[in-house]
């Protein structure tokens, strides 16, 4: 089994990559351990026993548990928690949704974290902020676009939640997936005009006469590599619901039947 990455962001932010690496997943997720006596876990992650293994060395080093912090239920964010409170069961568990200790939304606090509610990715999703530092989850990646699991009003609150974190003063970008950012303001700037120029190339194969799946994602995803399709079926879901909600969907557009790993 590969070794976990140590991803060292401050003296008090350490970063644990899984070795879970895959399209959606790129390196693998990252689980971040913030502070001391005790620290906080953001994302425990996969169950892979070499992970956990080493979450709960670099817990003990830093002075035991003081919870967990989810920034949503995806599988690859959340399956290790199971094996995290087993071993510190008095440690509480906070997200936004699901059989956790603490339910948790916009400007709560969870220990040293503010909470911030972004949805989009998913819409239990949530980014959690501290000392300047955003810890993104899966609403903004390290490299890559962030997959929009397609529910009602997906498009229009991740866009939402992005322009909500473009008006904080972030210096550094902790993600759920890839490597960490220093310009924050550019990394929102180019998310928010990827999904802007996205919509603009969907409209246009709209306006084209495009109006099946397969003709739709050849004309504004003809950039998505073979293993990213189901991404792409699954973003174009949500562009084409966003569409349908302002009135802007022209009549006879096939639907994608979106089936996928969340991640």
């Amino acid at each position: 089994m590969p070794a976990s990455t140590i991803l060292v962001l401050t003296d008090d932010v350490t970063g644990i990559r899984a070795a879970n690496p895959g399209p959606f997943t790129l390196e693998g997720t990252n689980s971040w351990l913030v502070g001391r006596d005790p620290v906080w876990l953001i994302d425990p992650g996969p169950a892979l026993k070499e992970h956990v293994e080493t979450l709960n060395r670099e817990i003990e080093s830093r002075g035991g548990l003081g919870g967990v912090a989810l920034t949503h239920d995806h599988p690859d964010h959340a399956d290790a928690v199971p094996a995290i409170r087993s071993r510190y069961p008095e440690a509480p568990v906070a997200a936004f949704r699901g059989e956790v200790d603490a339910r948790v939304g916009e400007g709560d606090e969870v220990g040293p974290l503010e909470v911030i509610l972004t949805p989009g990715h998913s819409p239990d999703h949530l980014a959690f902020a501290r000392d300047g530092v955003l810890f993104s989850g899966d609403a903004v990646l390290g490299r890559g676009s962030s997959l929009i699991v397609p529910y009602p009003g997906a498009l229009s609150q991740y866009l939402a939640s992005l322009e909500r974190l473009r008006g904080r003063a972030f210096h550094t970008l902790a993600p759920g997936h890839g490597p960490p950012v220093s310009d924050v303001r550019t990394k929102l700037d180019a998310y928010i005009a990827h999904r802007l120029e996205r919509e603009e190339r969907l409209i246009a194969a709209l306006e084209r006469g495009r109006r099946s799946v397969a003709e739709l994602l050849a004309d504004a995803w003809s950039d998505a590599p073979p293993e990213l399709r189901p991404a792409a079926a699954a973003t174009l879901a949500a562009h084409l619901d966003k569409l349908e909600r302002e009135g802007r969907l022209p009549s006879g557009v096939e639907r994608p039947e979106v089936s996928f790993a969340e991640g």
